[in-house]
């Protein structure tokens, strides 16, 4: 628990932003406001009993996060930079969610001098997957490969796409269409998005995996000059990629990024009906045997306080709410950049909001 009630801000009351402030909401141990520029989205927070407030410009964004301990930032990645920016002036610790490299990096240049913590990247991918490959790095003597995958995937899904949207259409179009991090012969570099395709079986469900930008998070980086590959995919059922890959580079649908959102929105149901596939395979030297060690999770939905909230809203809300927790307790740095991975896995999911997350695994990694 935190030693004291902490004001915190959440900024966007989109699906995320609701289940962020469910979680904490839930502990009791954050006075929490949450804002955004639609009062619509911001009524069924205030029918939670939270305080709301209505941010449309930049004199209303500056008093939502003046004299708070900490802003999470549930906006669109392109804020990133501004809200970040406005933390580091008023000492606010910031936490956000952006798969955006450039929005990541950014942010990370603020924090040189930085009073606050700022901590891009809290969520799922990048995020929590950037825990479990530090976790199976960390195990050898010397690293040699490593393979992260996860997918936030329909659980039932009739379409040609076998696909269903279940989080941020705006973010799908930039990790499918962005260069992607990765190390490829121990040296960094940046690979193609929806290439490097491959396919796998996990229990009797068949799965196919591909590029996609941003998942990566700060790994690339902490993973410099010891691994001799590491990468991140988007795991997809079968059929997933051909389909984007038409829309994308036959129909040059990349180039007009707003009438691909728009086609997608409009033709493709979103559904809470989902589920979270994580694996992470690692192979390496250890006691100079050559050897490997996998993590593999299926994530579902949960009902919190009467709330329900879906697999991607738990695992994503879960990440940030966690990372929130731990610098509040004073078991992270409290000031400059974090990167996700300075995190052990075992610390996260011992942590309250972590524990949300394997309470709802249908599998977890073996012991």
């Amino acid at each position: 628990m935190v030693t004291s009630v902490k004001p915190i801000t959440i900024l966007g009351a989109g699906h995320i932003g609701f289940a962020m402030a469910v979680l904490l909401r839930h502990v009791g141990d954050y006075e929490i406001l949450v804002a955004d520029r639609d009062s619509t989205r911001l009524k069924p927070l205030a029918a939670l009993g939270l305080d709301v407030m209505v941010v449309n410009d930049d004199v209303s964004l500056a008093r939502a996060v003046a004299g708070r301990y900490a802003v999470l930032n549930a906006l669109p990645f392109q804020q990133a930079i501004t809200v970040s920016g406005l933390c580091v002036r008023e000492h606010v610790h910031y936490f956000d969610l952006t798969e955006d490299i450039g929005s990541a990096q950014a942010v990370r240049g603020l924090a040189v001098d930085a009073t606050s913590v700022l901590m891009p990247q809290c969520g799922l991918a990048p995020g929590f997957i950037g825990i479990v490959g530090h976790d199976l790095a960390r195990r050898f003597d010397r690293l040699l490969d490593l393979h992260l995958r996860v997918g936030a995937l329909p659980r039932y899904c009739l379409n040609r796409l076998r696909y269903n949207l279940t989080w941020s259409t705006e973010g799908l179009i930039n990790q499918y269409c962005n260069p992607c991090n990765a190390i490829v012969d121990g040296k960094p570099t940046q690979v193609m998005a929806l290439e490097g395709y491959e396919t796998f079986a996990l229990d009797g469900v068949e799965y196919e995996a591909f590029n996609t930008s941003g998942g990566l998070g700060t790994l690339m980086e902490t993973l410099r000059g010891k691994a001799r590959n590491v990468d991140y995919k988007s795991v997809r059922y079968p059929g997933h990629c051909a389909v984007m890959k038409l829309l994308l580079n036959d129909l040059r649908l990349r180039e007009r990024r707003d009438l691909l959102r728009d086609i997608l929105e409009t033709a493709i149901p979103a559904t809470r009906q989902d589920v979270i596939v994580v694996f992470a395979s690692a192979s390496g030297y250890r006691n100079q045997r050559l050897v490997e060690e996998s993590y593999f999770s299926r994530m579902v939905g949960a009902e919190i306080d009467g709330n329900s909230l879906t697999a991607i809203q738990l695992t994503t809300a879960a990440g940030i709410c966690t990372a929130l927790d731990l610098v509040a307790k004073g078991a992270l740095p409290q000031s400059g950049f974090i990167g996700q991975e300075q995190i052990a896995l075992d610390e996260f999911l011992q942590n309250r909001f972590g524990r949300a997350c394997i309470e709802n695994l249908a599998e977890a990694r073996p012991a």
